[in-house]
C-alpha cells in the first residue's frame, strides 16, 4: 500500500509541475461560478430553488467537461511513460505493474476530486454569500459533486485502457477524443433517433434502461436529474421519474462497474505488454 501511495503522490507532483491541477480547477471554478449566477435566473418561472437549478446546470456542464479532463490526463499515463523510457526504469524497482496502475489511478482521481470539489465548492460559497442558496438543495449538490468525481474516475479508467493498448501517444490522444465524442455526443443522438424511429415498439422498459446504463454519462445524468421532484420538473425529467426503474443504487453500481471493467482490462493488457 505504501508503494501505491508513493506512486499516487508522484502523479500529483507531476500534475502540479505541468499545472494540470491549476488549469482543471480554474476551468471548473470559472464555469461553475458563471452557471451559478446565470443559471439560477429562471428559478422564478420553474418554481425550483436556486441550488436545484445550479445542480441541473452543473450536471450538464460535468457531462461535457469532466470526461474530457479525465481522458486528457490519463490517455498517455502508460504509453507516455513507455515512450519516454521512464516505465522501464520504474519497473526496475521492486514494484509490480498493477501497483503502478493503481497508484497512477489514485493520483489522477485525487487531481480530479480536488479540481471538482474546489471548483464547485466556490460556486456554492458564492451563492451562500449572495444569499441565493436555499437549504433544500444541498443534498442534491453534494450528490452531484461526489458523482462528478465518480464519472471522472470512469473516464480515467477508460483512458488507462486506451493507454495500455496503443503504441504511441498520438494514437492514444486521437482515440481518447473519439471516445469522448461517442459517449458525450454521438451515443445520445443515436439513441434519441432510435427512440423516435421505434415509437415504443421495441425500445422500451428494460431495454431502454439497459441502453442507458451502457453509457456512463447517461447513468450520471439520471442519478442527478431525477434525484428529487423539483430537480426532475425543472430539468424536464419528470416523466422519466414516473416510469423510472433505475434507482440511485443501480446507477451508482453501474458507474462503479464502468470503473472496474476498464481498469481490469487495462491491468490485463498492461501485464502482457512487452516494454
Amino acid at each position: 500500500m505504501k508503494t501505491i501511495l508513493l506512486l499516487a503522490s508522484k502523479e500529483i507532483r507531476e500534475a502540479l509541475r505541468n499545472r494540470w491541477v491549476l488549469a482543471a480547477t480554474a476551468l471548473l471554478a470559472v464555469l461553475a461560478l458563471t452557471l451559478a449566477f446565470l443559471g439560477s435566473a429562471p428559478t422564478g418561472t420553474v418554481g425550483a430553488g436556486a441550488l436545484d437549478v445550479v445542480v441541473i446546470s452543473l450536471a450538464s456542464l460535468t457531462i461535457f467537461i469532466v470526461p474530457l479532463i479525465a481522458l486528457l490526463i490519463s490517455h498517455d499515463a502508460i504509453v507516455g511513460e513507455i515512450e519516454r523510457g521512464t516505465m522501464t526504469l520504474l519497473l526496475s524497482y521492486p514494484v509490480g505493474r498493477r501497483q503502478v496502475l493503481v497508484g497512477k489511478f489514485l493520483g489522477h482521481i485525487a487531481i480530479l476530486a480536488f479540481a471538482t470539489c474546489v471548483g464547485y465548492g466556490l460556486a456554492a460559497l458564492a451563492l451562500l454569500a449572495a444569499g441565493r442558496a436555499d437549504g433544500g438543495g444541498w443534498n442534491a449538490f453534494a450528490v452531484m459533486t461526489a458523482s462528478s468525481v465518480l464519472l471522472g474516475a470512469v473516464f480515467v479508467a477508460i483512458g488507462y485502457l486506451v493507454s495500455a493498448r496503443v503504441r504511441s501517444r498520438e494514437t492514444a490522444g486521437g482515440i481518447a477524443i473519439g471516445i469522448w465524442l461517442v459517449f458525450v455526443v454521438i451515443y445520445d443522438m443515436a439513441l434519441l433517433g432510435a427512440l423516435v424511429a421505434d415509437q415504443g415498439r421495441f425500445v422500451a422498459g428494460g431495454v431502454l434502461d439497459a441502453l442507458l446504463l451502457l453509457n456512463p454519462t447517461d447513468a450520471y445524468r439520471l442519478l442527478n436529474l431525477t434525484g428529487s421532484a423539483d430537480i426532475a420538473a425543472a430539468s424536464g425529467m419528470a416523466g422519466v421519474v414516473e416510469h423510472a426503474a433505475l434507482g440511485p443504487g443501480a446507477l451508482i453500481a453501474a458507474l462503479a462497474a464502468w470503473i472496474a471493467g476498464p481498469m481490469a482490462l487495462a491491468a490485463l493488457v498492461f501485464s502482457r505488454r512487452e516494454l
